[in-house]
């Protein structure tokens, strides 16, 4: 068993090793508006939170500490975004919105991806998603290093309307069927997974 304190470690092993085993990941591919730019941009810091509330968290690093990335300057700005699943007959695209191309250009039209009007929000989303969900800020964070720098952007983020194509939707039991969606994961570095088999366990009373 290796072991490490975290005094052992740089910056860069402390990522390495926690990005390399809180795996898979699933992807958040975010659309937001910078005026009339569309930004698309995937994320793999992220998850959903239980309780009440439709919530989703989205962890975006800083470009500088003092410069948000573009999705999070965004998500600020104008407080709201549609989130999509990713699937693996679109991780080519996604791979290619990771690009780091000026805010004034949208990867949508990079991509060349269709858009749809979204019902709730003012920023589109992607015609060509299985899953999308538009949502609004509903909480922000800025966190911080060990020496008070910004390093990263946490949103807690509301959903407000949900969309399921209908080949990944049993809408009798309200089920998303796994094996239709084949969501993408993400490894770490350019490693990215698909679902292997799935089993059932029943819990304990």
């Amino acid at each position: 068993m290796h072991h490490f304190t975290r005094q052992d470690l740089s910056a860069r092993q402390q990522y390495k090793f926690i990005s390399g085993s809180i795996i898979p990941r699933p992807i958040a591919w975010v659309t937001t508006l910078a005026g009339a730019v569309v930004n698309l941009a995937p994320f793999s810091f992220f998850s959903s939170i239980p309780g009440s509330e439709p919530l989703m968290t989205l962890a975006i690093g800083r470009k500088t500490p003092q410069q948000p990335k573009d999705t999070a300057a965004n998500l600020l700005a104008t407080g709201e975004a549609v989130v999509h699943i990713v699937s693996a007959d679109l991780v080519e695209q996604m791979n290619a919105t990771a690009a780091n191309l000026p805010a004034s250009e949208s990867e949508v039209v990079a991509t060349q991806l269709d858009l749809v009007t979204s019902h709730s929000a003012a920023v589109p989303g992607l015609a060509a998603a299985k899953i999308r969900f538009e949502s609004t800020v509903y909480q922000h964070l800025v966190i911080n290093d060990h020496t008070g720098q910004a390093m990263a952007d946490l949103f807690v983020l509301r959903v407000s309307d949900f969309y399921f194509a209908d080949e990944v939707f049993d809408a009798t039991h309200d089920y998303i069927l796994p094996a239709a969606l084949k969501p993408v994961a993400r490894l770490a570095g350019a490693e990215y997974a698909e679902l292997g088999p799935t089993y059932q366990l029943t819990r304990p009373q």
